[in-house]
């Protein structure tokens, strides 16, 4: 099966909320097979919803009825029934349930909350105090502690820098007293962002927690994102322990490069030339679209004071002089066009899984989830210190019924065989695991009943799915009967040509034949005489295996039909044009073939005699369904259609 036919389909499918019609009417019949209101408007309406010129109700109903009989067609020769669809269908299936599984008024809430982010910048310091590179309890307590007083200080009003300078662990914005700067939407933790993205000016948290440490974040100012810009540098090095004669030095050489950039000089050549930055100096120093928090400040500073076209003065970085221009500038995108963005950024995150947390919270309370405490202590008292191969046997061994949901149960026997297959690391809680493994096993049954109910809680994930199946048995039914046989049908081919030949003409005439260089005229005079005795269909192989070599070349054929334009030897030899210049190597050129004023063979125009051809098997195809056909519609029922 091809794989393009659901790209298409999954960009084009992200689960909509609109309210499609979920009455189940039934609005006609195909050969004994019911099809409702429900399926029909929604294919009518995506239908319409893709194509440039819409069809009406009239005009839609028997392309819908011909599409359904072609998969009546498809079940008919059992395509739905083989190995390999089913497969298919079910990855299918597997793919469009995903954001299903998820509470989406969760999902969609966090999209919110990351686009009011992005559209805003806040200015904030904060102070890392570190629990280590690989934290334990007691480190992370540790931690916590230290942070906590750090924060009663910075609240009491000491000078959060000084504590920054003095307690932060982070390398990159320790010496300026934890100065991270303006900072956009989707550039932080999203932990961190968080609580910063809530805080008002002047606000000091408590500690907050990401994989790093724990962090007390200053929020200094908050502005609405002046969006993106595209900008462009000269830089010039300075090294950090460069001497005063160096500073200024450099100083002078960015001064007279900005003057001769106001008196006119080029600033793409003088990046070329002068700036040091190689990773964008023969782009003229173009960098790529940034916002707030992106840059160094001094040059972010630069850029975002500018107007388009204009260049700042010199601007001093930890790293050298900067002279900045700005190339171009856009404003914050809609929610709408941020929303795809959006999407992928949470899925790297925690906020990836949040929505799945929240519905799987749900399905543990409609399915009555209940752990039996006191059946999990005798569990971990047969356990002992570890889970090993004896704790599995002996568990395996109970018949305790650890928990309970819907019309299931986890019992101490699932438990062991679950864990059998688990590497457990040495030292291991035991509690821990064998509460792990049992949420584990209750949350995968608990998603297979809710995936067993998609088709029924949403109209539109049950359209959806029968949209890929009856796609899945239209490309493999439709190649059976038109496209493979189309294109393998040589006298099929040649005779449907025949039959129409006055269709096909062409504006020009055409060669058809070879276009042969030769390193000299005595290998041109046995070429010649070569084809003449020959009558071998592919005549070019022939030539280049009899006259051509490994080590030496004597012949280059080209082999096709031409029209003026295509090749420059036939603009000379054929229709009149300019003498072409001949190869070194391959000096001498003749032409073998005939010029046509219209196509003698189906060969000539192929790819346009296939194309008729598909159309007319598909209409003959069509005719002899539609003759077979038993199609019942509820008039009563298609009245009602919007």
């Amino acid at each position: 099966m091809r794989k393009h036919w659901m790209m298409a389909a999954l960009i084009a499918a992200g689960i909509c909320t609109n309210a499609f019609a979920q009455d189940n009417e039934v609005l006609m019949n195909i050969n004994g097979k019911e099809i409702t209101k429900s399926e029909f408007e929604y294919i009518y309406h995506k239908n319409n919803k893709q194509q440039v010129d819409i069809n009406s109700l009239e005009e839609y109903m028997p392309l819908f009825i011909n599409y359904k009989l072609k998969v009546d067609a498809a079940e008919k020769a059992g395509i739905d029934t083989t190995d390999i669809f089913i497969t298919e269908l079910n990855g299918y299936r597997k793919e469009l349930a995903k954001p299903y599984l998820a509470d989406r008024a969760t999902e969609e809430a966090l999209l919110k909350e990351a686009y009011d982010n992005y559209a805003k910048n806040v200015e904030i310091s904060h102070i890392l105090i570190s629990a280590g590179q690989m934290p334990t309890e007691e480190s992370r307590a540790a931690a916590l502690v230290k942070a906590q007083e750090v924060a009663a200080k910075a609240k009491a009003g000491e000078d959060f820098a000084a504590l920054a300078q003095q307690y932060s662990e982070d390398p990159g914005s320790q010496a300026r007293g934890g100065y991270l700067g303006y900072v956009k939407g989707g550039r932080l933790i999203y932990s961190f962002e968080k609580v910063a993205f809530s805080m008002n000016p002047g606000e000091i948290s408590e500690p907050v927690e990401t994989r790093f440490g724990y962090h007390i974040i200053k929020v200094h100012n908050v502005r609405a994102d002046q969006g993106e810009r595209l900008c462009a540098h000269i830089f010039l090095m300075v090294p950090r322990d460069a001497s005063p004669e160096v500073e200024a030095q450099k100083k002078a050489e960015a001064e007279a490069i900005y003057n001769d950039l106001m008196a006119g000089a080029d600033f793409v050549t003088m990046a070329r030339e002068k700036s040091n930055d190689q990773s964008n100096a023969m782009r003229g120093g173009e960098l790529p679209w940034v916002s707030a928090g992106d840059l160094v400040k001094e040059i972010e500073d630069a850029a975002f004071s500018l107007e388009v076209g204009k260049i700042a003065a010199p601007v001093r970085s930890s790293y050298g002089y900067h002279i900045v221009r700005l190339n171009d500038s856009r404003s914050v995108r809609s929610f709408d066009e941020m929303r795809g963005e959006l999407q992928q950024r949470l899925t790297r995150d925690e906020r990836g899984s949040m929505g799945r947390t929240v519905l799987m919270n749900k399905l543990k309370a409609e399915n009555n989830y209940k752990i039996n405490d006191m059946m999990v202590e005798t569990a971990l008292s047969l356990c002992g210190t570890a889970i090993d191969s004896t704790a599995l046997a002996t568990l395996a061994q109970q018949d305790l019924v650890l928990a309970t949901y819907a019309n299931k149960q986890i019992t101490s026997k699932d438990l062991a065989a679950s864990l059998k297959s688990r590497r457990l690391v040495p030292g291991h809680d035991v509690k821990a695991v064998i509460m792990a493994e049992i949420e584990r096993k209750a949350e995968a049954d608990l998603l297979e009943i809710e995936t067993a109910a998609l088709s029924e809680k949403y109209p539109e994930y049950r359209n959806l799915i029968n949209e890929y199946r009856d796609g899945m048995l239209l490309f493999e039914i439709s190649n059976r009967e038109v496209w493979e046989k189309a294109t393998s049908d040589i006298k099929g081919l040649e005779k449907f040509f025949k039959k129409n030949k006055k269709k096909y003409t062409w504006d020009r005439p055409r060669y058809k034949g070879m276009v042969i260089s030769c390193t000299n005229d005595s290998v041109m005079k046995e070429v010649k005489k070569f084809i003449k005795k020959n009558k071998n269909s592919n005549l070019a192989v022939a030539i280049d295996t009899t006259f051509n070599t490994d080590s030496t070349i004597l012949v280059s054929i080209d082999n096709g039909l031409y029209v003026e334009g295509d090749n420059k030897f036939v603009d000379e030899l054929i229709f009149g044009g300019a003498q072409a210049q001949r190869n070194e190597e391959l000096p001498v050129v003749f032409l073998s073939g005939k010029t046509l004023k219209a196509p003698e063979s189906f060969l000539d125009v192929r790819g346009q005699v296939t194309a008729d051809y598909q159309e007319y098997l598909e209409k003959l195809w069509v005719e002899q369904l539609n003759k077979k056909a038993n199609v019942v519609v509820n008039e009563d029922v298609l009245k009602t259609i919007k």
